[in-house]
C-alpha cells in the first residue's frame, strides 16, 4: 500500500493545499490536479454525489496525482467501510467531538485496532494483497482522520482531542463555528474566529497534529497567507461549485449597462 502523501508532506513541513467538492466531476479532480492541489474533500454530507460517483472520483484523484478525502455525514461504520474500500486516503467527520472522533476511529481501523470488516476483493488491497496482515497494518497506518471542529465547546476541549492517538488533524469549519457561536458572518479578523485558530494551533503541535481551516469563495492569497503565518498548515479553499459561481459572477459583472 502507498504511503498517504498528505501525511508525508505535512511531516517534511509542507503546507497542503486543497478544495472541497461537490460538482462530481472526474475532469474537476483532473484540473484541481493540474493546478497544483493536494487534496480534494469528496462531500458526502451536503452534496448529491454517492458511492458510485464516489468510486470514479477516488480512481481520477489516484491517476492525477491528488489526495483524495471524503466528508461523511455521521459515524456510520458501514458507510465509512464502503468508502475506505474505495481508497480514500482521509475521512472528514462533521461536528467532531471525542465521543464521535472515538467512533470514527474504530471505524477506520482494522482489528485489534478497530472494527473494521475484511475483504480481499477490495480497491484499496488492490483487489487481493499478497499478505493480509501487512495490508491491515499499513491501512491502519496511513488513514487520515480528520474532525470538523465546528462548535465552541469543541474548540474549548482541544487540549483532550488533540492528546488522542490517531485523530491527525484538526479541521476548524469557520461558517459552522460562526453560527454556532451566535455571530455569523464572521471573518478570521474578528477576535472570536481568530482566537479558535489559536486555541487550536496551541494545542495541536505539542503533539505532533496539525490545524486546516476552509476560506471563501474568493481566491483571498493574503488571507491564505496570513492563516498560514498563524499556524494552519492546510486550507481548503471553499467548494468547487461556490469557486466557479464566484468566477462566474466576475465574468457577468464586465457586461456593460444595456
Amino acid at each position: 500500500m502507498r504511503p498517504n502523501p498528505i501525511r508525508q508532506k505535512l511531516a517534511r513541513g509542507e503546507q497542503v493545499m486543497g478544495m472541497m467538492h461537490f460538482t462530481a466531476s472526474p475532469m474537476i479532480v483532473e484540473v484541481m490536479a493540474s493546478a497544483g492541489l493536494d487534496f480534494f474533500i469528496i462531500d458526502f454530507e451536503h452534496s448529491p454525489i454517492d458511492i458510485g460517483m464516489a468510486a470514479h472520483l477516488v480512481r481520477a484523484g489516484d491517476a492525477a496525482g491528488i489526495a483524495p478525502l471524503l466528508r461523511i455525514p455521521n459515524v456510520d461504520p458501514g458507510l465509512v467501510k464502503k468508502v475506505l474500500n474505495l481508497g480514500v486516503q482521509g475521512i472528514v467527520l462533521p461536528h467532531g467531538t471525542r465521543e464521535s472522533c472515538a467512533e470514527l476511529l474504530r471505524a477506520v481501523r482494522y482489528e485489534p485496532d478497530g472494527v473494521r470488516g475484511s475483504c480481499p476483493a477490495i480497491r484499496q488491497a488492490n483487489y487481493g494483497p499478497p499478505d493480509w496482515k501487512t495490508f491491515q497494518h499499513e491501512a491502519n497506518r496511513e488513514i487520515l482522520v480528520i474532525p470538523l471542529i465546528e462548535d465552541p465547546v469543541t474548540v474549548a476541549d482541544m487540549d483532550t482531542l488533540a492528546a488522542m492517538p490517531g485523530l491527525d488533524i484538526f479541521f476548524l469549519g469557520p461558517f459552522d463555528f460562526s453560527v454556532a457561536a451566535g455571530v455569523p458572518g464572521v471573518t478570521f479578523d474578528h477576535p472570536l474566529l481568530a482566537g479558535a485558530v489559536e486555541r487550536m494551533v496551541k494545542a495541536a503541535r505539542p503533539h505532533g497534529k496539525y490545524v486546516m481551516t476552509s476560506v471563501g469563495d474568493r481566491i483571498d492569497t493574503a488571507l491564505g497567507r496570513r492563516l498560514l503565518d498563524m499556524g494552519v498548515r492546510m486550507i481548503s479553499y471553499s467548494a468547487d461549485a461556490l469557486v466557479f459561481r464566484r468566477a462566474c459572477q466576475d465574468i457577468a459583472r464586465l457586461k456593460l449597462p444595456a
